[in-house]
């Protein structure tokens, strides 16, 4: 009886694992690779998906590159400690395969990831360690793009330390080569390289300007590379977004100032609407630093604190914080504010000790390897022998107690994403009852409101001023459609409000952002979403609506727009918040 037991219990301990592991075609493994490289610079959410995704099969070349990735993708968002893990079980599968091209060409993805997460350390040195490794292995199986890839980024490495003639010397090679050899590369493929040489390529003249001032050559240049780039990435938002910083940036040490605090609002508008943490506080420093030199100095401390309140919450003291405390010294200075003055000069010294000495010591571990020698004619002599197609490899089967493994971490995973999302339900719910209470308590809502008109009152606007009571009169019509709940409309736009209302887009706009502080995009879509999550949270049937229903109801055109600002608002899924409430 046991031993009937113990086989039906093995045989769907068996069949269950069929389910979660499966290899994948070598088709779809190629897209899934494809997908998550184009994504680590759109969307790395969409990218650790697919990085998962790939993980989820039983070939041991396929969890290698699943972990590699995703072992970057860590990195970029500060764990490093994940990281590691990821990093060193790629190698682990990397080794239970057999020996094959496929296996050595794998191994030279693997440094190459190795590179891309000592980088963005800030460790070059064990970067450039890795390229170099991975180059000689891609010279050996002559695999053109991956030897490309590992010289743009070998660039990147000498742009960082300073060794800007030597970064634009490589990538001009490299842009050539790649011009002349479009073929080797699918569109995506051919875009993102030539976007990513291009922004590098500018990046070296601009910086390369900041030590020659007087040679303003290399800013027209800078200029034209970062145009270059933008023409590149329209699929690529990291880069658009990085490049038109860099345009901000020519536009300000050409004294266009006017056109640099466009691009630079633009750019922080843009950054919060994608998440960009890193970009959001660069242009918001590029704000403070803009301010500065106008001696605009209040408006200056308020981005350049804003650009503290990020780093302090990010842990990051990177350059963006060093060099906002180095103007606020001088800013409290100038207003003779001497503690405040000492307080931040005394940050920049500390922590400006530290940034330098790594850098100088990284820079020289990098002069001293690159001594090694000079790849980048090597590609160009194997560059017509570059025809070979990938070779199929037969998967092996994963052992079953790696598979139990597998989904014991799932099972374990699942909980704690379940307890997240229950935390967070808890909070919103809470949000709203308390605001329910203010509105039943009139007193409370009158003083709250007055006190926010107070301080939304004190906000600066250099370019546009209406009458008081004309405000009023604007916000007053505009409370009037919210209790009619107009916002719910598909039209409830800028111009259409504004016609409603009887006044024009450039007043309706600058009302909404005074009184509001913020646009009438953001105004309109915060209206929307709390409109959902008080249904949600009132009303079982509401719950039960597929989110394009939900997204159709409140107004919204799909339900791809609506769910993520509905993720933006509490952080989790329409469907999620509806099954955890």
């Amino acid at each position: 009886m046991r031993l009937i037991i113990s086989f039906l219990l093995f045989f769907v301990l068996n069949n269950s694992f069929a389910q979660q592991k499966k290899e994948l075609t070598e088709q779809e493994y190629l897209l899934l690779q494809d997908k998550i490289r184009l994504n680590l610079n759109a969307n790395r959410d969409s990218a650790e998906v697919y990085a998962y995704k790939m993980a989820k099969s039983d070939n041991y070349k396929h969890m290698a590159f699943a972990n590699v990735a995703l072992a970057y993708l860590f990195q970029l968002k500060d764990k490093t400690a994940k990281s590691t893990e990821k990093y060193k079980l790629a190698f682990q599968y990397l080794d239970k395969m057999p020996e094959s091209r496929d296996k050595i060409q794998l191994k030279s993805y693997l440094y190459n990831y190795g590179g891309l997460i000592d980088a963005a350390k800030g460790d070059y040195s064990a970067a450039l360690e890795n390229y170099q490794k991975g180059m000689k292995i891609s010279v050996q199986i002559e695999d053109i793009i991956q030897i490309v890839k590992f010289k743009s980024n070998i660039a990147f490495i000498n742009d960082a330390i300073g060794n800007y003639q030597l970064a634009i010397k490589n990538l001009k090679q490299i842009n050539e080569f790649i011009d002349k050899n479009e073929s080797f590369y699918t569109k995506d493929q051919f875009h993102t390289i030539k976007s990513n040489n291009n922004l590098t390529l500018a990046g070296s003249y601009e910086s390369w300007y900041m030590k020659n001032q007087n040679q303003i050559r290399l800013l027209d240049s800078a200029a034209y590379f970062y145009q270059k780039t933008v023409s590149y990435s329209q699929n690529l938002p990291m880069n658009n977004i990085s490049a038109k910083i860099s345009l901000g940036n020519v536009y300000y040490m050409k004294n266009d100032f006017k056109n640099a605090e466009k691009t630079y609002y633009n750019i922080i508008f843009f950054a919060q609407q994608n998440n960009f943490k890193r970009e959001y506080k660069i242009a918001t420093y590029n704000l403070g630093n803009l301010y500065y030199e106008i001696k605009k100095y209040d408006k200056a401390l308020v981005f350049f604190k804003k650009v503290d309140s990020v780093s302090t919450l990010d842990n990051r003291k990177d350059e963006s914080f060093l060099k906002s405390n180095y103007y606020q010294a001088k800013i409290y200075n100038i207003k003779k504010e001497p503690e405040l003055a000492f307080k931040h000069s005394k940050i920049y010294l500390d922590n400006y000790e530290k940034s330098e000495a790594k850098l100088n010591n990284e820079a020289l571990e990098v002069n001293y390897k690159l001594g090694t020698g000079d790849l980048s004619n090597e590609m160009v002599s194997i560059q017509k022998k570059y025809e070979n197609d990938v070779l199929l490899n037969k998967a092996l089967k994963v052992f079953y107690v790696l598979l139990v493994i597998g989904i014991v971490f799932l099972l374990i995973k699942n909980i704690r994403d379940k307890n997240k999302a229950h935390k967070k339900m808890n909070a919103l719910i809470e949000e709203f009852k308390a605001n329910l209470e203010k509105k039943e308590n009139p007193q409370v809502q009158i003083a709250a409101v007055e006190q926010e008109e107070d301080v939304l009152l004190k906000k600066e606007n250099a370019n546009l001023s209406i009458d008081e009571a004309k405000e009023n009169k604007i916000v007053e019509k505009l409370l009037a459609l919210e209790n009619k709940l107009e916002y719910l409309n598909a039209d409830f736009t800028l111009s259409y409000v504004a016609k409603k209302i009887k006044t024009n887009t450039t007043y309706l706009s600058y009302v909404v952002n005074k009184r509001f502080g913020k646009s009438f995009g953001e105004y309109s879509n915060e209206l929307k979403i709390n409109y959902v999550i008080n249904e949600m949270i009132t009303n079982h049937m509401y719950r039960k609506y597929s989110t394009q229903a939900i997204a159709e109801s409140v107004g919204f055109k799909n339900a791809v727009s609506f769910a993520k600002s509905f993720r933006k608002r509490t952080g989790v899924s329409p469907a999620q918040f509806a099954n955890n409430i």
